[in-house]
């Protein structure tokens, strides 16, 4: 995005207190190409997700920036020199032998890494020892277990063995999703891809934009298969996750057709003899299109990606809250949705609205305050503050076909997908979760059984300003309103005479003009 005055705010950075024309941590800026969210950059290299303070602000000044994209940078590095040092294997004596120049299969290659991983570890305990108890927060609470458990190892040695075996863990963990990721890849069509942004999707390898996934799929080819492992390498065990166009699937080493993901997986296991790890499913499958979205697990479609990505944990239940019971794709998600319950600590200044993270919260003033247009048409430059506004222009504009959604059952059709479903639910379904507590009344929404409430308690709480009458429904006071405003809508078909109510033109036909109401 290009730098304009609601991109540079004076204030005080949020992290050196140096005040000054400084940038927002939230919003969206362009680097030698790419795009850069520093919140996300935060999140990415520390793990750390930064809280919002209304008071302090969200602004970063450029000292700052230019320090998190060296710390950006130096995680690659390490990363990268992580990569290489597996290409080397480790005897028993821990001296380094270089692999023979045999290069194996890569299948192999994967499989020497996961038995070496223990071997790894070892190293970084030894590195643990000189630099002192650096253990994440997953290893904390089995730390504290361990050593009130364990009475005859001294402190050090207990945290030392913890913090090995949550190392172990999570590498282990990791090595495998890349393993299995990668047989996916290598034998077959899929497109691995990111989600998708506002203006297109991102290059998987080097964050390019493309507004039409054909022209990516072909970019795409252009990259190595050593860059698609650096990129693998890049997530962490909690939020690995890759995302797959599977669009025409079929294996690539017999070019058989195959219908779904879990298909090509025992394909290439039976027939191929290919070997997956036994750990939870990461690849999560999609069928990219301009305008509408299609589950491959349930067919269910939807208007936008980010619909559809939400939709989805409900398939790939890897993590669960044991709140709610809501399932998660990576354990990441899971911690995001468990400050839910917690409760919401991000405050509109405005409307005094409370959110649980300052993404909802931002999302809230660009939409609801700040008014800001997000939605580009892609076949314009018009831009609309609602998706279903741009969806309309469009349909009005460019001729695109409408999205409609059929119901199996009755063949009605809706513009939306929650109406469908709504719909299903009411109608054919006849779900009716809601019961009056008085009587044996039940009903489809709580707003419902509000309504019919009114018969038990008969509580007047709608009052007129005018005359100070007061009514149990407020359809009843709008009604009355119309008095006050002398709104006769209901006139007589016959004589022209207007009334109030429509009770009151029933009762005049009734008396004036009986002929009307013969059949």
């Amino acid at each position: 995005m290009n730098e304009n005055d609601d991109s540079i705010k004076y204030g005080e950075c949020r992290c050196c207190s140096n005040v000054g024309q400084h940038r927002d941590l939230m919003l969206e800026y362009e680097w030698n190409g790419t795009r850069e969210v520093y919140f996300n950059t935060f999140l990415e290299c520390f793990n750390l997700f930064l809280s919002t303070n209304s008071k302090k602000g969200n602004l970063i000044c450029s000292s700052c920036i230019l320090r998190l994209r060296d710390a950006s940078s130096f995680k690659k590095m390490v990363l990268e020199a992580e990569r290489n040092l597996l290409s080397y294997d480790v005897n028993q004596e821990n001296s380094i032998v270089q692999l023979q120049n045999k290069k194996p299969d890569l299948q192999d290659e994967h499989l020497v890494e996961i038995k070496n991983e223990k071997t790894d570890v070892n190293s970084e305990c030894s590195e643990f020892d000189q630099n002192g108890a650096n253990s994440d927060t997953d290893g904390s609470l089995e730390l504290e277990e361990n050593i009130v458990k364990n009475n005859t190892k001294s402190y050090t040695d207990s945290i030392r063995e913890t913090f090995c075996k949550v190392k172990n863990n999570n590498r282990t963990e990791k090595l495998a999703y890349i393993h299995n990721t990668m047989i996916i890849l290598e034998n077959s069509n899929v497109t691995p891809f990111k989600p998708k942004h506002q203006a297109g999707f991102p290059c998987f390898y080097c964050r390019m934009m493309f507004d039409d996934v054909i022209i990516m799929r072909e970019h795409q080819q252009k990259h190595t298969k050593i860059e698609l492992k650096r990129v693998l390498w890049s997530y962490g065990a909690e939020n690995f996750v890759v995302y797959v166009d599977t669009t025409d699937l079929k294996c690539t080493i017999c070019d058989k057709n195959i219908q779904n993901l879990n298909e090509l997986k025992s394909h290439l296991v039976k027939d191929h003899k290919k070997k997956m790890q036994d750990y939870p499913d990461r690849m999560v499958p999609f069928k990219l299109s301009s305008y509408i979205f299609e589950c491959q697990v349930c067919k269910s479609n939807f208007e936008t990606f980010g619909s559809i990505e939400r939709h989805m944990n409900v398939h790939f239940r890897n993590y669960v809250c044991k709140e709610c019971g809501t399932g998660y794709v990576t354990k990441c998600r899971l911690k995001v949705h468990s400050k839910q319950h917690i409760g919401g600590s991000f405050q509109c200044e405005t409307c005094k609205k409370v959110y649980t993270t300052p993404t909802k919260l931002k999302n809230h003033i660009d939409v609801v305050h700040k008014m800001i247009k997000r939605f580009k048409c892609a076949k314009c430059d018009e831009r609309f503050t609602e998706y279903f506004r741009r969806q309309k222009h469009m349909v009005e504009v460019h001729g695109v076909a409408p999205l409609e959604y059929k119901c199996n059952v009755c063949e009605k059709k809706f513009y939306r997908k929650y109406m469908l479903s709504m719909h299903m639910k009411r109608d054919h379904l006849e779900e009716r979760d809601y019961q009056c507590e008085t009587c044996s009344y039940r009903c489809f929404t709580k707003n419902e059984l509000k309504v019919h409430m009114i018969k038990h308690n008969g509580e007047r709480i709608f009052e007129c300003t005018v005359c100070k009458k007061s009514y149990a429904r407020k359809k009843t006071l709008r009604e009355h309103m119309r008095i006050h405003n002398n709104d006769r809508r209901y006139a007589c078909k016959s004589c022209g005479q207007a009334f109030v109510q429509n009770c009151s033109l029933k009762g005049h036909v009734k008396t004036h003009h009986p002929e009307l109401l013969a059949p």
